[in-house]
């Protein structure tokens, strides 16, 4: 009973990529509102400004209440509330949501380690091209690291790295090499049953992510559930069998790492 609508949703991912039907479907339902509404605003409306060239149809918006992608929502909220806690000289991110690395340039000095380099430029934010495989720091150098939603990606191509189905494991040692002593990793990954879903990602069970840091210490576990709820310092043996939560861990390199 189970195995039609995985197919189901095997088909929708297949396609999405090239057209997305539900997107598709809800499009076309919603377009009678854009008419409508537009309609409405000419016969109100004296501003010549409105022409049918400059038309830019928006029809998934009209929501009843705001949408959020939960796992990069809370994450970036999580990390960013916890290094200011923690008040590091400095901090290096390696290949989150650029938004993070932005935001938290605004309070302290940021270094932003990426595989596809960022061009844009701002104030206190210091921009590397870098593989997470092969990090341009020594060792044991880095008081203050972050990596959101990225090791799972590591060696599946999807950002056009090389392929290697121990890339996950390899990032982990390269993140604990980069740590100074006492130095606080700041890292979120899909978790629950583990898998991989060639090329997007891999989930990998709670205690799974612990054992690839086992040279640190972990300090905190909070998660966002497959219901999109957050909850700090939760059980992470209750979400080995999640489909696609996200793990939220600190971990702390001990004082004698040497």
């Amino acid at each position: 009973m189970n195995q039609k609508p995985a197919i189901l949703r095997l088909l929708n991912r297949l396609i999405r990529p090239v057209v997305d039907l539900k997107q598709l479907g809800r499009g076309v339902w919603r377009y009678g509102k854009f008419l409508h509404d537009l309609r409405e605003f000419r016969k109100t409306s004296t501003d010549l400004s409105l022409k049918i060239i400059d038309l830019d149809p928006q029809l998934h918006d009209f929501t009843s209440t705001s949408t959020i992608d939960a796992h990069y929502y809370y994450s970036n909220g999580w990390a960013m509330r916890r290094i200011l806690r923690n008040s590091p000289e400095y901090h290096v991110d390696i290949g989150s949501q650029v938004i993070f690395s932005n935001l938290l340039s605004s309070v302290m000095k940021v270094a932003f380690v990426e595989y596809r380099p960022l061009i844009a430029r701002i104030d206190g934010l210091w921009n590397m091209a870098g593989d997470i495989l092969a990090l341009p720091f020594p060792s044991n150098c880095l008081p203050s690291v972050s990596s959101l939603h990225v090791i799972e990606h590591i060696g599946l191509g999807r950002y056009g790295d090389r392929l290697d189905p121990e890339g996950t494991q390899k990032a982990a040692r390269e993140l604990s090499r980069v740590l100074a002593p006492l130095g606080f990793l700041y890292l979120a990954v899909p978790v629950g049953v583990p898998r991989i879903c060639f090329n997007a990602h891999r989930i990998l069970p709670p205690q799974k992510v612990i054992g690839l840091f086992n040279d640190l210490n972990l300090v905190e576990f909070s998660v966002v559930d497959d219901m999109g709820r957050y909850t700090e310092n939760a059980d992470r043996f209750q979400h080995a069998e999640s489909q696609y939560a996200c793990g939220l861990f600190i971990f702390q390199k001990p004082a004698n790492r040497l």
